[in-house]
């Protein structure tokens, strides 16, 4: 099969199969909005949303969003699966403004056998029976071959009788999945070839499955046999490992296969985002394109590289994708990495300070710290015994809790100088700090933003004396902003992440 440039189409499936991640349940607006960013934003040539028959919540959502593709010209381009049932799975999919359905098929003859109790026979008469249903209610019609990779490796001739059996009726697509995500690049490549081969008048989607973590090389194999459209999902969501990550498969198709594509990947990001907040399901920061981390470089060598002649930088560039490259601070850093922070600051050292700036990040980068752009001007003001983002000091700190006792705080701080003295209480050692030192600052004209995020972590491994790092996400109305503290106690983190924020903002202030 020629492997020339043609358009490939991308079926995400996110509303659909990547809702059978465990633990995953979108609210029906949340449906609706990552519906519209899939089409009006990503580009995506269809959407999978939904199963028929699954509640009225299943049902609201697909109804708001068919009412909504139906207005912006995409109503061909929002597919559910629906059931061997003869009327009911089609009704339901008309009701909701539906002009698609992905018909469920057994494409294997154990689950035909075993799960249906039918011969094939019977199943193909109850398929076409569904079919010519589904086509006099001028819906168009995709077919699932479920199981289709163990059916065509077991039982190839049952697979062969019923695509004979239905290559004539009035199908759009043939889409072929690899159910349990058993198949091997290899092995995707003969039996699609295979496929394609002895029906090339047909249109067949390709729906991975990463089990053995080969969902994107499966994908080039089945591309490389001649599919025409492949089934994916916004950050691998999907059951057990996951369904093929439609980042990756759109930046390994147009990279690697030379392939045409509708996507457009400036918003592979952000809609990870979106999907990532919907889910609960974090994504990896090293997961590749939308990861935090996957545009950092570390290693001092890689910073030098890039400042010198742009050697270490590739296809995968941040800018195509909306983001920005940064240069990680620790103790694998060297001058370079600092000047690239620098720079991103504005900020302007002597090479003499740069030095001792530099020493002080490879020190604490030892006791396992991770320093961020943010952190940066902290270091300097320490190491250069400058006042700058010094407005506030934490001079001293005592913390009670009790079992089933509210949590009780002392501190004593300077701001700009002055002394204060404060006591606090709360739920927690770190809700009793906030209590005391909002009391101080209200002589200042400063209130604390609200908390978006909180997270406590220590490394992998770890053990009870390990340094705990605190990540605090602040909501300052039209920014989220976060700082890091790190501490053995993980109130301390939390209260060092704090004072971090308090002196950014009244830095700002002051220089207002």
């Amino acid at each position: 099969m020629s492997t020339h440039s043609r358009h490939i189409q991308l079926m995400d499936t996110t509303l659909r199969d990547g809702e059978q991640t465990q633990g995953v349940a979108f609210t029906p607006m949340e449906k609706v909005s990552i519906a519209k960013a899939l089409l009006q934003s990503l580009r995506v040539d269809r959407i999978e949303v939904a199963s028929a028959r699954v509640s009225e919540g299943e049902k609201e959502a697909v109804s708001h969003i068919n009412q909504w593709a139906q207005q912006e010209g995409f109503a061909d381009c929002v597919e559910v699966l629906g059931f061997v049932d003869h009327t009911r799975s089609v009704d339901w999919i008309r009701s909701t403004g539906g002009k698609v359905i992905n018909l469920l098929a057994k494409g294997s003859e154990k689950h035909c056998r075993e799960q249906l109790g039918k011969t094939l026979d019977q199943h193909s008469a109850d398929v076409l029976q569904t079919i010519n249903y589904a086509h006099q209610q001028g819906l168009k019609i995709n077919l699932y071959l479920e199981d289709w990779s163990n059916g065509y490796k077991d039982s190839p001739a049952y697979v062969y009788e019923l695509m004979e059996r239905l290559q004539n009726s009035h199908v759009s697509h043939f889409m072929l999945p690899d159910t349990l995500g058993v198949m091997s690049p290899d092995e995707v490549f003969a039996s699609l070839n295979d496929m394609c081969k002895r029906y090339p008048q047909l249109q067949f989607d390709f729906h991975p499955h990463n089990d053995y973590g080969l969902a994107t090389a499966n994908v080039m194999a089945a591309v490389k046999a001649g599919v025409s459209a492949i089934h994916c999902t916004i950050n691998c969501l999907g059951e057990r490992a996951g369904n093929a990550s439609l980042a990756e498969v759109a930046v390994v198709l147009r990279d690697k296969m030379a392939m045409e594509l509708s996507v457009d990947e400036s918003h592979l990001a952000r809609i990870s985002d979106m999907v990532e907040n919907f889910s609960g399901k974090r994504v990896a920061d090293n997961t590749p394109i939308v990861g935090a981390d996957v545009f950092t470089q570390t290693a001092g060598i890689h910073a030098d590289g890039d400042q010198k002649g742009g050697l270490y930088k590739t296809k995968l560039g941040p800018e195509r994708f909306s983001r920005i490259r940064s240069y990680a601070l620790g103790k694998m850093s060297g001058k370079a990495s600092l000047k690239k922070n620098l720079e991103q600051l504005e900020m302007d050292l002597s090479e003499a300070d740069q030095k001792k700036v530099l020493a002080r990040i490879v020190s604490l980068g030892d006791s396992k710290q991770t320093i961020t752009t943010e952190d940066l001007p902290f270091i300097i003001a320490d190491v250069l015994e400058s006042k700058s983002y010094q407005h506030i000091k934490l001079l001293a700190c005592a913390i009670n809790s009790g079992l089933d006792l509210p949590s009780t705080v002392s501190i004593r701080v300077e701001i700009k100088g002055d002394k204060h003295q404060a006591t606090g209480a709360g739920s927690g050692g770190f809700d009793a700090f906030i209590d005391a030192i909002s009391k101080v600052l209200e002589s200042y004209d400063y209130n604390l933003p609200g908390l978006a995020d909180y997270e406590i972590r220590i490394p992998k491994g770890g053990h009870t004396n390990a340094l705990t790092e605190c990540v605090i996400t602040w909501d300052c109305g039209n920014e989220l902003r976060k700082t890091r503290g790190v501490h053995v106690n993980q109130v301390f983190a939390g209260i060092l992440a704090t004072i971090k924020l308090i002196n950014i903002q009244l830095h700002e202030m002051a220089n207002q």
